[in-house]
């Protein structure tokens, strides 16, 4: 991998291309797990510095350079204690509300609120084994023969089971089955 190697070496054009990359995908990984735009942005920042420092512990043998990066990000020093506590619990702080202003009408809000409220419940009706496959491929962005090595099951299955969890997931919420 070409640009971890550039990253090895140090190289600050490397670490912005990566920055370029990644940066969203962390900041929703963050952003998700404590609920506070504001801090999920500091700790963006924060992973990223761990990222630069700890690259040489990157080996492309093990995995991909995406899952290494989210894999830092989940670990973030302070995200286990941002996300527990009370305040990252809240319902909707003042942060939040000025995220509405800047991306479109309360409305809009209340309504994407909504379907991440229905998509979250469709979810929790999947079996163990769905949501896991749901969740590393979607979540952690692995590949279907990534999520077979690491669960230790036949590529196939991993197939089958995305496979029988979206359509659960489209019958729930009434949407078109997929291919």
């Amino acid at each position: 991998m070409e640009l971890a190697n550039r990253m090895k070496a140090r190289d600050a054009n490397a670490m912005a291309e990566l920055y370029d990359l990644y940066s969203r995908l962390v900041f929703r990984v963050i952003a998700r797990a404590v609920g506070n735009e504001s801090v999920a942005e500091d700790l963006t920042q924060e992973a990223f510095l761990r990222v630069w420092n700890g690259i040489k512990g990157f080996d492309e043998e093990r995995g991909a350079l995406g899952s290494w990066i989210r894999a830092v990000a989940r670990n973030t020093d302070r995200l286990p204690e941002v996300a527990g506590s009370a305040a990252s619990r809240t319902a909707v702080g003042l942060k939040e509300m000025d995220g509405v202003r800047r991306h479109g009408s309360l409305e809009d809000w209340v309504v994407n609120f909504d379907r991440a409220r229905t998509l979250r419940e469709a979810f929790q009706k999947l079996n163990a084994s769905q949501r896991l496959v749901l969740n590393l491929s979607f979540v952690e962005g692995m590949s279907h023969a990534e999520i077979a090595r690491k669960i230790d099951r036949p590529l196939g299955t991993v197939k089958t089971w995305v496979r029988t969890a979206m359509r659960a997931l489209s019958t729930q919420l009434a949407l078109e089955p997929t291919a």
